[in-house]
C-alpha cells in the first residue's frame, strides 16, 4: 500500500471537530472541486445504487437528491453539523420517508448484518480514521451479492504530482483530516470484497470502484 500519512493519523474526535467546523462551507468547496477537478463521481455511484442503500459519511447529503426514487437510503456521519444540513436538504428536496440520516460511526455501524443491497461512499475513505474497519463494516452490512460503490481521490499515477501529494499530505491531515495519498482499493480488497471495476482518471487521482460481497460471505455473517 502506498504512503498514507499514518504518522499524522486523525481520530474520530478530530474528524468530528473538523467537519463540524467546515460544515457551513462544505457544499460550496466540494461543488467547486467537483466542477473543476474531481468530475461527476457522485452521479456514477448513485445511478448504480439500488433498493436498500447505506451511505457512509453522508455529510451534508449532496448525494441524496441524486438517488433513483425507488431506493431507500440511510446515511450515517460523525458530524452533527453535517447531518443537520443533510436533514434540511431532505426536507427542501421533498425526499420524504424513504431517505433518513443519523449521527453514527461508519467504523462501528449499528445495523444488523446483511441489512442493505448497496453501500455508497463518495470522498469519505480519505478522512475515516480506520478505513479497514469501515470496509469490513460495509461488507458486514451488505446482503450477499450486494454492491459497494466507492468514489475517492488518491495517489496520482503521475510521479511528479504524487511526490507533491506526499509532501502536502501531513498538512492536509493536520488541517482537514484528509489523507490525499490514501489508495482506497487495498482496503476494499482486504475486507473481502470482490473488486469488479476500478476506474482512474484525472492523472489517476480520482478512483471509481465497484465491488461485490461474495455469496460465500453469507455463512461468515451468520456465524458472526
Amino acid at each position: 500500500m502506498r504512503h498514507t500519512g499514518a504518522m499524522a493519523q486523525a481520530d474520530n474526535k478530530k474528524v468530528t471537530r473538523v467537519f463540524d467546523r467546515i460544515a457551513p462551507r462544505y457544499d460550496r468547496s466540494m461543488q467547486r472541486a467537483e466542477r473543476f477537478f474531481l468530475g461527476r463521481g457522485r452521479e456514477w455511484a448513485t445511478a448504480r445504487a439500488s433498493a436498500d442503500v447505506l451511505e457512509l459519511a453522508v455529510g451534508t447529503g449532496l448525494n441524496l437528491p441524486k438517488y433513483e426514487g425507488s431506493t431507500r437510503v440511510v446515511g450515517v456521519d460523525l458530524s452533527a453539523q453535517m447531518i443537520s444540513i443533510a436533514r434540511t436538504r431532505i426536507a427542501d428536496c421533498g425526499l420524504g420517508d424513504r431517505v433518513r440520516v443519523e449521527v453514527g460511526d461508519v467504523q462501528a455501524l449499528q445495523f444488523p448484518d446483511a441489512s442493505f443491497d448497496t453501500v455508497v461512499s463518495t470522498y469519505t475513505f480519505c478522512t475515516i480514521p480506520d478505513p479497514s474497519a469501515a470496509a469490513r463494516e460495509a461488507l458486514r452490512a451488505l446482503r450477499p451479492g450486494g454492491r459497494f460503490l466507492l468514489v475517492e481521490h488518491g495517489p496520482s499515477t503521475n510521479r511528479a504530482i504524487y511526490g507533491m501529494q506526499r509532501v502536502l499530505d501531513p498538512l492536509f491531515v493536520r488541517l482537514e483530516a484528509d489523507h490525499i495519498t490514501r489508495d482506497p482499493v487495498p482496503y476494499v480488497e482486504g475486507a473481502g470484497f470482490e473488486v469488479d471495476e476500478v476506474h482512474r482518471d484525472k492523472l489517476g487521482i480520482v478512483f471509481r470502484v465497484a465491488a461485490t460481497k461474495p455469496a460465500r460471505s453469507e455463512q461468515r455473517d451468520l456465524a458472526s
